[in-house]
């Protein structure tokens, strides 16, 4: 009996023990500055104490249960209202009442991806804050509240590129899809909402590009000059990389995507400017 008393103890007090542990991490992130030692030494340091990987390989397994924890209970909390995002997603093509299903877990399989995107949406944010109280010990002061702020900027370009994919790319790519050829097509719950989650998630993750050069810049791995002398080749790459995520073979959706990621790409280049400069400034005044 006590140790269901201490289970259960331990139940109710996980929120307060998990917000407490967050803030006695930070309290460190911003108040201990990290030695300065360039990457050649700190890869040759690594190679010759393997315990300092095993020791960051702990705390990375340690961030990642916490994230995905995190998820499980936003996914959990997602199904609440999963069934009216399934009727928002369908609307596109119609109305749910097009979809037709041929199996009989295929409207179960549907609900729990539906649910896992919208988790993942709503825990995106945490899992950010995770990947940044990895990283924030290895970072100088300023590094670190650029990297904190940066998380709701993260977010908000995520769902930034979620939203164009189905209000922009969605509406011109259906009636494409579906009319090819004169063919009558009566899409299955499992292919259109698959096909549909999978084009919002990817042009969600393409719109990060620009926040993760800043980074990039930030930390001295990435200069603004070598993007801007590359944007020939990156324009190459963009178009190749369109073609891969567009859902049609027609220019004009392809085009669609082209458009904001080459728009996101000149973008990246001034935001890297941008975090040259402070970089710079940075280490004059540590100097």
């Amino acid at each position: 009996m006590r140790k269901l008393f201490r289970f259960l103890w331990r139940i109710i007090t996980f929120p307060f023990r998990w917000i407490g542990l967050v803030i006695r991490e930070s309290r460190s992130f911003f108040s201990e500055e990290p030695e300065d030692v360039p990457l050649a030494d700190s890869l040759q340091k690594a190679v010759e104490n393997p315990v300092d990987i095993l020791y960051h390989l702990n705390e990375l397994r340690k961030h990642i249960f916490r994230a995905v924890g995190f998820l499980v209970v936003t996914t959990l909390f997602s199904m609440i209202f999963t069934s009216r995002i399934i009727d928002y997603l369908a609307q596109p093509i119609g109305g749910i009442s097009k979809l037709v299903a041929i199996e009989v877990t295929e409207p179960l399989g549907v609900y729990m991806r539906v649910a896992l995107l919208s988790g993942f949406l709503l825990a995106f944010p945490y899992i950010c804050l995770e990947l940044w109280m990895f990283a924030a010990p290895g970072l100088h002061r300023s590094s670190r509240l650029f990297g904190l702020a940066s998380i709701p900027i993260a977010f908000l370009f995520f769902a930034g590129g979620m939203a164009f994919a189905y209000f922009v790319m969605l509406p011109s790519a259906l009636p494409f899809l579906l009319h090819i050829m004169g063919m009558t097509t009566i899409p299955r719950p499992s292919s259109y909402i698959s096909f549909v989650t999978g084009i919002m998630f990817w042009i969600g993750v393409a719109f990060e590009f620009p926040l993760l050069i800043f980074v990039l810049a930030r930390v001295g791995l990435i200069k603004a000059k070598l993007l801007s002398d590359q944007w020939r080749l990156a324009i190459v790459l963009i178009a190749i990389l369109s073609a891969a995520i567009t859902p049609t073979i027609d220019p004009i959706n392809m085009s669609l995507v082209m458009g904001p990621m080459i728009g996101l790409y000149f973008l990246s280049i001034g935001l890297a400017h941008l975090a040259q400069r402070g970089r710079n400034k940075d280490k004059i005044a540590e100097e």
